[in-house]
């Protein structure tokens, strides 16, 4: 059994103490508006030593287009952002804590989905969405930084490396949107029975049911209305058929692209991934991730948080 190993609390949390030193060093890394403050402890029970994160993600609030947008934090190290897929996230997951091992994670909340309150509801076009979603990463801090999505996140993510080269350095799509091709239409999630959907988004429902379950003890109508609403603003930005026709664009993304792929994905077919890496102008690389479905940060996390660790290093 794991023993927690305890010190003196001037020795732990004293200044000149580990911790001490450790919130100074990510302190000096912070962007502008964001704060850190990390509790750690050394467990084993061999007479080693080891680290874990006991902090919960730092949130703060930013104003975009007269809508609060959540933005959470968590980890040492170069920025990574990440904007989430279908759906949103209405919880941290541990796709997200993986990634903070070894980068300072920032994940700004899309409008509408889950922490992005009613903000679609003024985002009357695409070009409208896209420059909500710049000054997003911006007031977040991740402007030049390294910037991962998944499906609608990724779709953004690309638009965003597209129009403003200098804006990303190295990019990771999770089985983006925006694409079309009518001899292999991707799957509508919008066309689909409810009790359907989990098993759409990922190889194992639970993920997504777990995802979206009602913390214990929530007696809040606003959980079931947020998860409509991000269902909604999807579509608002993505009908129909999820095509924006990004395909133009793709040509000006210059920043070196990693494209992650469920290999159970039953939304984007996996030719979409290759069309994406032939009109990228930076390099590209495709990454398939066995027993994944098409939210596979879900499904896997710990193997697509390698795969961006290894492509941002």
């Amino acid at each position: 059994m794991s023993l927690f190993m305890i010190c003196s609390r001037k020795d732990y949390h004293g200044a000149g103490s580990l911790v001490e030193r450790r919130r100074n060093r990510v302190r000096a890394r912070e962007p502008r508006g964001l704060t850190s403050d990390f509790q750690r402890v050394r467990v084993d029970h061999t007479g080693g030593w080891r680290e874990l994160d006991m902090s919960e993600p730092r949130t703060i609030s930013i104003d975009i287009n007269g809508f609060p947008a959540r933005v959470w934090q968590k980890g040492e190290g170069p920025k990574l952002g990440f904007l989430a897929g279908f759906g949103g996230l209405p919880r941290w997951i541990p796709f997200l804590d993986a990634l903070a091992r070894e980068r300072t994670v920032i994940v700004p909340s899309l409008p509408g989905f889950p922490g992005g309150d009613r903000g679609h509801t003024v985002l009357d076009s695409h070009l409208d969405w896209v420059l909500a979603i710049r000054k997003l990463l911006q007031n977040a801090g991740l402007d030049g930084a390294d910037l991962a999505g998944g499906s609608v996140g990724g779709s953004f993510a690309a638009e965003i490396a597209a129009i403003w080269p200098q804006a990303v350095r190295r990019l990771a799509l999770i089985a983006p949107w925006g694409l079309f091709d009518d001899k292999e239409p991707a799957t509508d999630p919008w066309a689909q029975r409810p009790p359907e959907v989990p098993a759409l988004l990922c190889a194992d429902p639970e993920r997504w049911n777990e995802l979206k379950a009602a913390p214990e003890g929530a007696n809040s109508p606003e959980w079931p209305i947020e998860q409509v609403r991000a269902a909604e603003a999807a579509a608002r930005a993505f009908w129909p058929l999820g095509n924006t026709r990004l395909e133009k664009r793709l040509p000006l993304i210059e920043a070196p692209t990693l494209l992650i792929w469920g290999g159970e994905d039953r939304i984007m077919p996996r030719s979409y991934a290759d069309r994406f890496a032939h009109s990228v102008a930076g390099r590209t690389e495709i990454a398939t991730i066995p027993g994944a479905g098409h939210l596979a940060e879900l499904d896997k996390p710990d193997e697509v948080a390698a795969a961006i660790l290894r492509w941002t290093d």
